[in-house]
């Protein structure tokens, strides 16, 4: 019964005490539950500053991918299937994710739909959060201090949840297995649990197949069981094999030239994104894009050697291997940093997917260096005899206390970034709406822009139902760009003049030319068949097919 009594539950309280009595502080209101609510409420802050305090954010265009993601959603609800009736370079959780705010467009508009879709990946990036804090909060008010706070305020986290992007989905999902998967530091011995786990896992597999990281850390973490093993594979497969099957079954080879030729597969002439560019983006702190090489590589040897040296110092305190826990986050932050300094290809957003795993990283074996005098399961002794308890929570409060202060200066400097004037084509310009009727087929590089206005439904038969440009370029062509032979290739050649001989209206950006693998009959038929009618101060330009009348 001691032993119980001495243990720390999960909300940082101590077990077996009493509930909280009339006149005390309600029993949920521990300094645990305290840091994840603040931490909560500045993640969502800077999410919402980011959204609705530039011109545009909500209902304009800010980026390329979220028109394939959303597009997707709103083609299935209008009966379109991915992969068969159009080419989508990603798996389709996504575009699940994405349908009930698809349906709503029926009602509300693509453009409110987008913007709906948008708010969710608020959300999505915000509760993240708190899975974070759920996961550690065993550990204690540093732990959760650092992971939460970390997962709050990381620049490109925050960045990649300003519209619909994959990354806020997947952390969500992965988190959230994790949080199943574990029972404090040790894998659970719930099969529910284990199995649900995997299930969530799997899922996350098909908004990303990155999430294939962390899965192959926890099978290789549920070893010598064999049985508890492949209960938590199962459970991936289900998860991923159940939302996946319909779209395979219904078109296997475009399937896989979606997800393997042109997402994965080798791509011709890539140009490699840099080293420095990548480091300054996994880093997660504001204002390290201007930084110049010698502060950056300075910072990320720091960190790297702080990371190095609490792990050694926790391992020489306490004389234990590290838990589980502390393995899963470290072993999948490395592959994550090995991951995505490989390929040619990186965008920022990507380095979402690294934050809770660098986060943990860090918080674990700090938590654990300055845990106190029981492990976290609260039966083994993790330090020596004799240690100072009360020398450990004075430099356990100071540390947490410089954290905090830390965690809110970069949280201003992230306010104080977002200010900066914001990448975005729109508003949508009114003229769009009025030239271009309602239902009308309208072809475009970019299809967020007709999402934006209000024209990416059609009702016209035979009207293209791409929704990536990029994506079935590189899908037809076996990995080619427009810019490195893709024109040459006859299924793309063909896929472009029927699509432009379907279409009624042609909308262009600037960046079309990377996009649409033009050959000289191509822009010959654009010449002879088109008139161009608009040209916006963002460089959209509108062609109207001769003899379609305009409103």
């Amino acid at each position: 019964m001691s032993e119980t009594l001495a243990r720390t539950s999960a909300d940082g309280s101590q077990g077996g005490a009493p509930a909280a009595r009339e006149g005390r502080r309600p029993a949920w209101l521990t300094p645990v539950n305290v840091v994840i609510i603040v931490t909560t409420l500045v993640a969502l802050g800077l999410r919402l500053y980011y959204q609705y305090t530039r011109p545009g954010f909500l209902l304009g265009v800010t980026e390329y991918d979220d028109g394939p993601y959303f597009g997707s959603a709103v083609r299935l609800v209008h009966g379109s299937l991915p992969y068969k009736n159009f080419i989508l370079v990603q798996p389709p959780g996504i575009t699940l994710l994405m349908s009930p705010a698809a349906l709503l467009t029926y009602l509300t508009g693509t453009a409110w739909g987008l913007a709906i879709g948008r708010i969710l990946t608020v959300l999505a990036g915000t509760a993240a959060v708190v899975l974070g804090g759920l996961l550690v909060r065993h550990r204690g008010v540093l732990a959760v201090l650092v992971t939460c706070g970390i997962l709050a305020v990381y620049s490109d986290g925050v960045a990649a949840a300003h519209t619909v992007l994959v990354e806020p989905w997947l952390v969500l999902f992965c988190l959230a297995g994790a949080v199943a998967v574990f029972d404090g530091d040790r894998i659970t011995a719930s099969t529910r649990r284990l199995a649900w786990g995997g299930v969530t896992f799997g899922f996350a597999g098909t908004v990303e197949a990155w999430a294939i990281v962390p899965v192959l850390v926890l099978a290789a973490l549920c070893l010598p069981q064999l049985k508890r093993t492949a209960l938590f594979i199962g459970g991936v497969a289900a998860g991923f094999l159940i939302p996946v099957l319909p779209f395979a079954v219904a078109a296997p080879h475009q399937l896989y030239r979606s997800l393997i030729t042109a997402q994965v597969g080798y791509r011709a002439h890539a140009v490699r994104v840099g080293l420095l560019l990548r480091l300054k983006n996994m880093i997660g702190l504001p204002y390290a894009l201007g930084w110049p090489r010698s502060i950056l590589l300075l910072a990320v040897l720091a960190l790297v050697l702080f990371v190095i040296i609490i792990w050694a110092a926790g391992l020489a305190v306490t004389r234990q291997p590290p838990p589980r826990l502390d393995w899963f986050a470290g072993v999948s932050a490395v592959l994550i940093i090995a991951m995505f300094l490989w390929p040619p290809q990186f965008h920022y957003h990507f380095t979402e997917f690294l934050a809770p795993f660098m986060a943990l990283t860090i918080a674990l074996p700090l938590s654990r260096l300055l845990g106190g005098d029981r492990s976290p399961d609260g039966l083994t002794p993790v330090w020596p005899a004799g240690a100072a308890p009360r020398a450990r929570h004075q430099l356990g409060v100071a540390i947490a206390g410089l954290a905090a202060v830390a965690l809110a200066a970069v949280a201003i400097f992230q306010v104080r970034f977002e200010s900066a004037a914001p990448r975005v084509i729109g508003p949508i310009p009114v003229a769009l709406e009025r030239l271009i009727p309602p239902g009308a087929c309208v072809l475009t590089d970019q299809v967020s822009v007709t999402l934006a206005a209000n024209r990416f439904v059609s009702g016209v038969p035979g009207c293209p139902q791409m929704v990536d440009s990029l994506g079935t370029t590189l899908g037809l062509s076996h990995g080619l760009k427009p810019q490195t032979g893709a024109a040459s290739v006859r299924a793309v050649d063909t896929f472009w003049n029927q699509a432009f001989s379907h279409a009624q209206y042609v909308l262009l950006t600037a960046t079309s030319i990377r996009r649409i693998a033009w050959t000289p009959q191509l822009e010959n038929y654009l010449a002879s068949h088109f008139n161009r009618v608009y040209r916006s101060p963002m460089k959209l330009i509108l062609y109207v097919r001769k003899g379609v009348r305009t409103p």
